[in-house]
């Protein structure tokens, strides 16, 4: 039960990262993918830094700041490549 919490949390995260960050989306269905992997990295690295978030509402800030690192991340190497052509 609590996978499918995580892909709804982490959908929502994408969807708003993907608001956040101008320009930096990769359209809905994408923005959705990362919201769920950057959801797992913003828990790492809360985890990594021994800050601690409970309750619904500090799981979807966790998985909006990783998202938000993650999509700040693939727009660099997205740029990188525009550039190099």
């Amino acid at each position: 039960m609590y996978i499918i919490w995580y892909i709804i949390i982490g959908s929502i995260a994408g969807a708003i990262a993907g608001k956040l960050m101008r320009g930096g989306g990769f359209g809905l269905i994408m923005n959705l993918l990362i919201g769920i992997v950057g959801g797992i990295l913003g828990g790492w690295l809360f985890a990594l830094f021994e800050l601690t978030v409970t309750g619904s509402l500090g799981n979807l800030i966790t998985s909006v700041a990783g998202a938000v690192g993650l999509l700040w991340l693939t727009s660099l190497f997205k740029r990188a490549e525009r550039s190099d052509i």
